[in-house]
This record gives structure tokens, sequence and C-alpha cells, in this order.
């Protein structure tokens, strides 16, 4: 098991995601940052307008996937 933040993941919090694999962590994100976006919480309404315009470019979008990917498996197992 590993743990991100929401800050690593791109978002806005500390709120900490603890998973096997890099999919489980970017659902867990997902869902976080869906629940952030219907209390309309201002910090996380930012971080997501970043990733809009990332998601308008493939390209970077892949790239931005691919190092949050290897800043997972960088990571230690938890204890």
């Amino acid at each position: 098991m590993k743990t991100m933040t929401c800050k690593q993941l791109g978002g806005a919090c500390e709120m900490t995601f603890t998973a096997n694999t890099f999919e489980e962590i970017a659902e867990m994100s997902k869902k976080h940052g869906m629940a952030m976006f219907q209390q309309q919480d201002p910090a996380h309404l930012k971080a997501m307008k970043k990733m809009q315009v990332l998601l308008q470019n493939p390209t970077e979008m892949q790239a931005w996937f691919e190092e949050k990917r290897k800043a997972f498996e960088a990571l230690p197992h938890n204890p």
C-alpha cells in the first residue's frame, strides 16, 4: 500500500488516499474531486480549472498522468 495526498495528485488539500495501485488511488482522488465539486469548494474548483486546461491537450494530459504515476511508483510502501 502507498499513500498520496490530494495535493500530490493535482488537487488542493492534504486529504490522503491509500491504495495498492496508481489506478486505485487515481479513482479515489477522482471521487474526492467530484465531492469537492458538489460542495463548490473554492480551492478545489481552482485546481479543477487547471486540469481542464490539461484535458484540452491529450499529449500534456498523458505526460501529467505519467508524472503522477511515476511519483506513486517511487513512494515507499506503507509500514
